[in-house]
């Protein structure tokens, strides 16, 4: 869902479409497989068919698609958004935003070269979210 207000994150996020697998403290949802939206250095935007609940905390395995190991940070879920049902991409899905809160400094440092050769390449910045 399109946010037209202030950006007011401290990291901006670049659309890259990596496969990510959530895991939440609540073990009742187990693993979940799913495709990032966006990402940035604080943190990404996933889109999921369960709502996980706000500040959860999460361990996150995010595949940079490149050829090295998943990066693996952790997270805790800072918004989430139902989306509406006439919405014709994915409707009654959640679009959550997961903030790091730990992240290796490798991890760090990849996630970081990964960005910059995106937003060197060109590749579009995304629009915020609510």
């Amino acid at each position: 869902m399109a946010w037209e207000g202030m950006d007011r994150r401290k990291f901006p996020r670049v659309m890259y479409p990596c496969m990510v697998k959530v895991i939440s403290s609540d073990a009742t949802l187990g693993p979940i497989l799913a495709h990032t939206e966006n990402i940035g250095m604080g943190g990404l935007c996933v889109t999921l068919k369960n709502e996980i609940k706000l500040f959860t905390p999460v361990d996150l395995e995010v595949d940079l698609l490149d050829i090295d190991e998943h990066i693996k940070p952790k997270g805790k879920v800072v918004w989430n958004v139902r989306r509406k049902a006439i919405e014709e991409v994915k409707p009654m899905f959640y679009d959550l935003g997961i903030e790091f809160t730990e992240i290796s400094k490798q991890d760090h440092d990849r996630l970081f070269k990964n960005l910059q050769m995106l937003i060197d390449r060109g590749t579009q910045l995304s629009k915020p979210y609510i």
